[in-house]
């Protein structure tokens, strides 16, 4: 499993122009499930997100997590996040899990947010979305459960 996670002040997600997420404060969340994943990995995922302590302190150290800071999380599905741009000049999926196996897996880990006590917004699985955000820092995070980088 992998995330792009984004520290923004806000964010949305649109689709077919109507607004289907929304937060204030928090975190954006691009989320990617791989071939292969599993709850293991969205464990993981869930644990590293809520626990990154990427929210000023007093003394504007990053040292507060989303727990501590009471942030909202918007989770996006996103497929693109597995494809390969080492050969060729088209993007390989083949490492992208199939929707049957992605869409639990992504479900899990939204719902392991919540269980956390965290907000959770979604877009909508295998849809045309269109995401705005206001990037916070910017401070921008690869996460990757199979701790590829």
């Amino acid at each position: 499993m992998r995330l792009v996670i984004q520290r923004v002040l806000e964010s949305s997600v649109r689709v077919e122009g109507s607004v289907v997420g929304s937060i204030g404060k928090g975190f954006m969340v691009l989320c990617g499930v791989e071939d292969g994943d599993t709850q293991e990995d969205v464990r993981y995922c869930v644990d590293k997100t809520v626990n990154l302590r990427i929210f000023e302190d007093e003394a504007g150290k990053m040292n507060r997590s989303i727990l501590d800071d009471g942030g909202e999380i918007l989770a996006i599905s996103q497929f693109t996040l597995h494809g390969d741009v080492r050969h060729g000049r088209r993007p390989s999926f083949i490492r992208a899990a199939r929707p049957e196996t992605a869409v639990p897996l992504y479900d899990a880990y939204c719902e392991g947010l919540r269980a956390a006590g965290v907000h959770v917004e979604t877009g909508i699985f295998q849809t045309d979305m269109k995401v705005s955000l206001v990037n916070d820092g910017p401070v921008t995070l690869l996460v990757d459960s199979r701790r590829t980088f």
